[in-house]
């Protein structure tokens, strides 16, 4: 009898918990069970496994072969196993050293001529293994992305036989070196403010909210630029840390969205179509992967045309807005998800878009307005930092050829400046203190709390809504180089309600 043990790691959420890959092999009637909470895709992982090995040359044992893939509690799904659980049988039936595996752990799907096939989940696998100080072993198509953390060993193989003569020091598999893991090399936004006429309120609201990491949302007529607008939030952004980098691309790596090599350092931004369900904006399925808001972590999530949403869509970013985290439940787990998103919104005034627009008559009766705006509930709404009106530009602003307006790099260059003390006062942006933070960093003298009094009690505020007036008071303070909140700061910041003056 003999016993062989592999590592290996599961997929749950953004981590990668270490799974044990067990091999005994005992005399008895030819069998192969595979246990451990396996699904579908490792259960037929039997047959590739016996294939890959036979088509490359070794023996497989006809004796009794019993895989448990430990701990027994934590589901396995995928074909990420079958590297291991072919290893394991190769090492318990002595065709390859049995004590080689201590400093490895290996992850990837066999084809049924003993190739390796990339998996999916990559990133979140590297990581657990850089943590554990092991070398990871993954087909030669991943090792691009697993080895993005930049100070992690990894050895990439085209085939079973490689990682063989890698374990036997027939032939060294030579370790992947990526050329640069910087975040500050990454070209500029496609997209700039300069191509915007007029709508300088709007501008204006748009760099406090990229200063302070601040939500927003947008109200006018259809054609005043509201998506262009948001289009551009991402220009205007400061680049990603190494440690927000791998966390996006860690996301990036469960889903097929989009190469987590190529979208490198670059802020996500996502726009889902009106007609998403909640399970699309948040995430879920039998196996839960990420939503559009996990998508949009450390990004921008913008959903134009905002009332056009399921109510009950919108109800369910609530929580994450608050928490920066979605939690997904199902039957026997529980994944979470990062969902630290910068959420902007668009919405028109009335149902025809024309209320307030000197050029058209509206043609809603105050029953229609009243309806379509309810669509949004006054508990999402007052979680949002910043609402702005985009009014319609006069004809003669769009055909004006006077100097350019201000880029999206001079813009950049103040929101750099201003997050840089955010991030040095309470290491993070002012739209994520908490309520003990905002005690110290965004205290009211006695000639700006009276005023903040009296708006409260006019405009019937709630505490929520005060403490998001006082983030951004705080923003456009750091914008303005003040240590202090003043009374211009405060008043500018009121007037980023619209909905609550309305």
């Amino acid at each position: 009898m003999t016993l062989a043990v592999v590592y290996s790691r599961a997929s749950v959420g953004i981590d990668a918990p270490l799974v044990t890959v067990e091999t005994h092999i005992s005399t008895g009637l030819p069998g192969f069970t595979i246990v451990g909470l396996p699904e579908a895709a490792v259960k037929e992982s039997k047959d590739r496994v016996r294939s890959a090995i036979l088509n490359s040359h070794f023996m497989f044992p006809s004796k009794r072969i019993t895989i448990n893939l430990g701990p027994a509690d934590l589901p396995k799904e995928g074909g990420r196993f079958d590297l291991p659980i072919a290893l394991g049988i190769l090492a318990a039936s002595n065709q390859i050293p049995i004590d080689s595996f201590a400093d490895y752990e290996f992850s990837g799907e066999l084809a049924l001529s003993g190739e390796l096939r990339a998996i999916y989940g990559t990133l979140p696998l590297a990581l657990g293994t850089r943590k554990a100080k092991r070398i990871l072993v993954i087909p030669l198509s991943n090792v691009e992305e697993a080895a993005l953390p930049g100070d992690n060993t990894v050895l990439g193989a085209n085939h079973l036989l490689d990682v063989c003569a890698h374990i036997t020091q027939q032939k060294i598999l030579q370790p992947f070196i990526k050329k640069t893991h910087s975040c500050s090399h990454i070209p500029p936004f496609e997209l700039d403010l300069s191509e915007i006429k007029g709508q300088m309120h709007a501008k204006r609201a748009l760099e406090i909210a990229a200063a302070g990491s601040h939500s927003l949302l947008m109200i006018g007529p259809p054609g005043t630029g509201k998506t262009m607008l948001a289009s551009r939030m991402p220009g205007i952004l400061p680049s990603l840390s190494i440690e927000e980098a791998l966390e996006v691309s860690a996301v990036y790596s469960l889903t097929s969205h989009a190469s987590p090599v190529l979208s490198w350092g670059t802020r996500p931004f996502r726009a889902p179509h009106h007609t998403a369900s909640s399970a699309a904006l948040v995430g879920g399925g039998s196996y839960p992967r990420p939503g559009e808001i996990s998508l949009a972590h450390h990004g921008v999530l913008f959903l134009d045309e905002l009332p056009e949403f399921d109510r009950r869509v919108l109800e369910v970013l609530r929580e994450p807005i608050e928490s920066g985290s979605i939690l997904i439940s199902r039957a026997n787990r529980q994944t979470e998800f990062p969902a630290q998103f910068q959420l902007i919104a668009a919405m028109n005034p009335c149902p025809c878009g024309h209320l307030g627009d000197p050029k058209n008559t509206c043609q809603c009766t105050q029953e229609q307005i009243k309806r379509y705006r309810s669509r949004i509930s006054a508990p999402l709404l007052d979680r949002i930092d910043m609402h702005i009106e985009v009014p319609a530009i006069p004809i003669e602003n769009l055909s004006n050829q006077g100097p350019a307006a201000e880029g999206s790099s001079d813009v950049l260059k103040r929101v750099q400046k201003a997050r840089k003390k955010q991030l040095a006062r309470s290491i993070k942006p002012n739209a994520r203190l908490s309520a003990r933070e905002l005690q110290k960093y965004c205290y009211l003298d006695p000639t700006t709390q009276p005023f903040m009094n009296v708006a409260m009690e006019r405009l019937r505020l709630t505490a929520r809504s005060y403490h998001r007036i006082l983030r951004v008071a705080r923003t456009i303070a750091d914008l303005s180089n003040s240590k202090t909140i003043e009374l211009e700061h405060l008043t500018e910041a009121l007037s980023f309600r619209k909905m609550d003056r309305a």
